[in-house]
């Protein structure tokens, strides 16, 4: 596809269409948090092993993100968002028919590879059309849905369990998909490939979904004591997937995933540091609500309520998050504003029923406060100094980074909970448990600072404005 800005008029257009498209497919990757209980006594299920139904969707979304920008170039950007919205509708009605765990599983299976269809393709007009000085304002539009869709979906979907039932938080996407539909074919053009394009890397299809399969589902099958000599073999397998990628992407032409644009710093840094913060935040989205309903005893609208307070910080933080960038540059972002993301992220195991609502409205908010700069700030450092014809392998590499962490975040939290459990001799879960979760997920975030530190001063000074020394 060849790059040609669009009219400003358009631009905001297109750009708000895209976030509508992430809003919705980011809300589903958490809505379901607030229902796991009711969800679990109605197809009978524990709720703790419920959190299969979140990671498939996640997980679904990582391993078929990569087929999308093929996709778009054989048919075209238009027809593809619009087909990838066609087909989400129709799988959140299946998984609002579900009858058990396993049929959900697979719906949220298909759920999520429409869903890896819908935003990577929008989200790549914009960046082929926006220069990089207005990057950091033109993909706030985009990244925004991204962390507040997973901080409000417990509020929905606890509104929906508690007043209807939990099958709304599903059958709810139908009129919003319906609107896009109509939306994309007035207003998103129908750009189609200028050229021919490379054959699809279908042995690295394989082995890449295979390995972060096998990754994702062994680490959920890790806490669990009966399955855990099949967790060793899946997380065996995935490091062998891992490896036998890593030797075909070296001689293929056109690898699906294109690692060598790791040598670039900043993409690298933004990459690894971005994956281990946002899974020390994936998992607050599980952990948070089911806290709050199995260890505080609240409904399920209650804890949506309570969690939706980290979005209102999001929401403050939109406005901004430029001048922070401006005034501080990327590198002391990340390095002092991760420390305290970390910090509030590991806090949350210390509330208890006997708190008041107000200190803990109080600390999330600055929480979703702080996490919203932070994400913007990796969501678009990562592109600083990538080449405009490489735009569409990073965004590729950027977009599985996002979904995977999500999961591993979900799956990570899981099993800290199990393995909690276990060693504390708890039958069911406890408060303490939670506690041992939330500090655990807190440390994996002072990680990701340490490898923030090997930014330069002036990194991304194009984005954000601001002229730091190089350290």
């Amino acid at each position: 596809m060849t790059a040609s800005p669009l009219p400003q008029g358009s631009y905001r257009l297109v750009a708000l269409i895209v976030a509508s498209a992430f809003f919705m497919e980011q809300l589903d990757s958490t809505i379901i948090a607030t229902a796991l209980p009711a969800m679990a006594e109605s197809l009978g299920a524990d709720p703790v092993r419920m959190n299969f139904a979140m990671t498939a969707y996640v997980l679904s979304l990582a391993v078929f993100i990569p087929l999308s920008g093929k996709v778009a170039d054989r048919f075209g950007t238009r027809n593809t968002f619009r087909a990838a919205i066609a087909l989400f509708v129709l799988s959140s009605i299946l998984c609002g028919l579900a009858q058990n765990l396993p049929w959900l599983i697979g719906a949220r299976l298909l759920q999520g590879a429409s869903g890896a269809l819908m935003v990577p393709v929008g989200r790549l007009v914009l960046l082929r059309s926006v220069e990089k000085s207005q990057l950091v304002a033109a993909m706030s539009w985009v990244l925004f849905p991204a962390m507040v869709g997973p901080a409000i979906g417990p509020l929905i979907g606890g509104f929906l369990t508690t007043y209807l039932s939990w099958h709304w938080i599903f059958y709810i996407n139908v009129p919003i998909g319906l609107a896009g539909i109509v939306m994309v074919t007035r207003h998103i053009p129908n750009v189609p490939s200028d050229g021919p394009t490379a054959p699809l890397d279908y042995i690295g299809f394989v082995l890449s979904g295979a390995c972060l399969a096998s990754l994702v589902v062994g680490l959920e099958n890790l806490g669990h004591g009966g399955a855990r000599s099949t967790a060793f073999l899946l997380l065996a397998a995935a490091a062998g997937c891992a490896a036998l990628y890593r030797w075909h992407s070296r001689r293929h032409p056109a690898p699906l995933l294109d690692f060598s644009l790791m040598r670039i710093p900043t993409f690298h840094v933004a990459l690894t540091g971005g994956l281990l913060y946002r899974v020390a935040y994936g998992g607050f989205p599980f952990l948070m609500p089911l806290m709050l309903q199995l260890g505080f005893g609240l409904s399920a609208a209650e804890s949506g309520a309570i969690t939706f307070a980290s979005a209102v910080g999001g929401l403050v933080m939109k406005a901004i998050s430029r001048p922070f960038l401006r005034a501080f540059g990327y590198r002391n972002v990340l390095i002092w504003n991760g420390l305290l993301s970390a910090t509030m992220l590991a806090l949350c195991g210390a509330f208890r029923p006997s708190w008041s609502v107000v200190a803990i409205y109080l600390l999330l908010l600055i929480g979703g406060f702080v996490r919203s700069l932070h994400m913007n700030a990796y969501g678009t450092i990562v592109y600083a100094d990538i080449p405009q014809a490489r735009m569409s392998a990073a965004t590729a590499l950027a977009s599985i980074n996002q979904q995977i962490s999500m999961a591993l975040g979900v799956g990570l939290s899981a099993l800290v909970l199990d393995l909690s459990r276990y060693a504390l001799g708890h039958e069911q879960v406890q408060l303490s448990d939670f506690s041992v979760a939330f500090v655990a997920m807190g440390l994996l975030g002072v990680v990701a600072v340490g490898l923030c530190r090997r930014l330069p001063g002036d990194a991304g000074a194009e984005m954000s404005g601001h002229r730091g020394k190089r350290v």
